[in-house]
């Protein structure tokens, strides 16, 4: 089976977003060919590179986000007159009604009217591109803001679309073009994502967006898998526009994922969490399927075989350190906990996140000396301070397993969190969590732990007093916790998994292309088996990599090679 992987800031590139889950879902597919669409952020990620990759990756485009060449600057009278009809009906569909009340919320159901009206100009617009090479001069052009400005003027144009002044217009059109550069891409022929079986989306948003014309043009199949809901990160994202852009640009994304969600074939949130953001956008219940995200237990297999920890009166705490995670909260929690437990001590172990990151970590290393006077001293290190500030490969914890194991109950103390790594490799580890009641953590932890609710330090420290003082309590929660991570959360379950979605996608599609042999002739059985009936075939013939394609976009052709439906984990 052909595979057309889309990212969107992520794998290949060395910094890109859930790179390891990608290269993972690849690499242990060696049975089908991918064929990878990659959309960069930067400038600086483009220079970085990409990371390994396995023989089972055939084929590698790119295209940057950031920048992209003026497209559709000669286009005809007829062609500017069509231009300006579809870019309209775009707009006036984003005027006449947002996906969100002006507090924010998600409203209840897009009129099914204006989501056709949406997906008809979005049509419209891509066609226009690709006959006539792109649109990007287009999209930037007064022409478009004109467009957009008799939407906003229009009878019925919501209050907040009336009142947008020339400098959010200006702004919205900008923002609208960075989003549709995906139109003016060159990846929509027959040498193209029209050659894959399936297109594969890794989130929502831009990398859906190609999946979206593949299946417009060519009757590809779309999955799409979101481990974080875009819209809910536009929308925390936004804050600061003004009031007209804010309303403008989330109707926009609004509309975008209930049209990936409809033309969805397959949808794979990586959590509850995430699921219900898409179902109140309109995914299909029927379509949806929950998998989670895989990980590595491999390297936390021999913490969590033992029962043991370096010290069983520590509590520890991994992550990142960004006010997110609310370590204020956590050492007033501990110096409760101190009162009650004089042995105890408090392990926070991570790397400041950039600038903003630096700054908190200066203000929690001032509240631990300020909580703790009287033994401030030294509280960069382990030792008889009850607080110590550590990083990964340093001398006391070489390892992040290690890191796991130096206590007996690890802490997660977030007011945000999505899907929360550090709590699955706790759970690797075998150790007991008390964690906050944000994001998909009781999901993730389900019976195996304690959670308490965020921004709350006495019932943190209650749970963590409660776990350090008994030693049975916390080795039975402990192997709970690794059981449920063993079946839930581990690398094979999320190949399986996807592995049975790609083969229930393709049995119900149709066979869309004829793959001829080197005398013209039609070749028997190049169509994969499961094209027709579920099951498990041998790889199919080797196929030739397309090469080539004009315009901003880069294809890097890497080698040709040839090539149970996914269950949701219960609570």
């Amino acid at each position: 089976m052909r595979i057309g992987l889309l990212t969107e800031g992520g794998y290949p590139y060395v910094s890109g977003d859930a790179r390891l889950w990608c290269d993972r879902l690849v690499r242990g597919l060696g049975q089908h060919e991918f064929d990878i669409y990659a959309l960069s952020r930067t400038e600086r990620q483009e220079s970085e590179g990409w990371v390994p990759l396995p023989p089972q990756v055939a084929l590698v485009r790119t295209a940057p986000m950031w920048t992209a060449e003026d497209g559709g600057a000669g286009l005809g009278r007829r062609t500017r007159r069509r231009f300006a009809e579809c870019y309209g009906e775009l707009a006036a569909a984003l005027c006449a009604g947002n996906a969100v009340d002006p507090a924010g919320a998600l409203a209840e159901q897009t009129p099914a009217v204006e989501a056709d009206r949406f997906g008809s100009a979005l049509y419209g617009l891509a066609e226009l591109a690709r006959e006539d090479g792109g649109l990007v001069g287009a999209l930037r052009s007064e022409t478009a803001v004109r467009a957009l400005e008799r939407a906003c003027r229009a009878p019925g144009a919501l209050r907040a679309a009336r009142e947008a002044r020339v400098p959010d217009l200006l702004a919205v059109a900008a923002h609208l073009e960075r989003a549709l550069r995906p139109l003016s891409l060159d990846w929509y022929e027959d040498d193209g994502l029209g050659s894959v079986d399936l297109c594969h989306a890794t989130s929502g948003g831009p990398a859906a967006l190609p999946g979206l014309l593949a299946r417009h043009f060519h009757g590809v199949p779309l999955l799409v898998t979101e481990y974080g809901v875009r819209l809910r990160t536009h929308y925390l994202a936004a804050t600061d526009a003004p009031p007209a852009v804010r309303s403008l640009l989330a109707a926009f994304h609004g509309r975008l994922a209930t049209e990936i969600y409809d033309r969805a074939t397959v949808i794979t949130p990586g959590n509850a969490h995430a699921r219900r953001w898409q179902e109140r956008c309109g995914a299909d219940r029927a379509k949806v399927r929950t998998v989670y995200p895989g990980m590595d237990a491999a390297r936390f297999a021999e913490v969590g075989e033992s029962t043991e920890s370096a010290d069983p009166d520590a509590l520890v705490w991994v992550g990142r350190v960004e006010p997110a995670k609310d370590l204020i909260s956590l050492l007033h929690a501990f110096a409760e906990v101190r009162k009650e437990e004089p042995k105890a001590r408090l392990r926070i172990v991570g790397a400041p996140a950039g600038p903003e990151g630096e700054a908190y970590l200066g203000h929690c290393r001032a509240l631990a000396a300020q909580l703790f006077p009287d033994e401030a001293e030294g509280l960069h290190s382990v030792g008889d301070n009850p607080v110590s500030f550590e990083e990964i490969g340093g001398p006391e914890l070489p390892t992040l397993a290690e890191a796991y194991a130096a206590g007996g109950v690890t802490v997660l103390s977030s007011v945000v969190e999505g899907f929360p790594i550090s709590l699955v490799e706790a759970m690797f580890c075998g150790r007991a969590t008390v964690s906050t009641d944000v994001g998909a953590v009781v999901e993730v932890i389900g019976g195996t732990g304690l959670v308490v609710p965020p921004r709350n330090p006495r019932a943190l420290a209650e749970a963590c007093l409660a776990l350090l003082r008994d030693p049975e309590r916390r080795e039975r929660l402990g192997a709970a916790a690794r059981a449920r991570a063993l079946e839930l959360f581990t690398v094979e379950q999320n190949t399986t998994a996807f592995h049975g979605i790609y083969l229930e996608i393709v049995s119900h599609t149709p066979v869309r292309r004829v793959v001829l042999g080197e005398t013209g002739e039609p070749l028997p059985f190049a169509a994969p088996a499961e094209a027709h009936v579920p099951g498990r075939w041998t790889d199919p013939a080797a196929r030739v990599v397309a090469r080539g394609g004009p315009g901003w976009a880069t294809d890097v052709p890497v080698r040709a090679r040839s090539a149970a439906p996914a269950t949701e984990g219960a609570l």
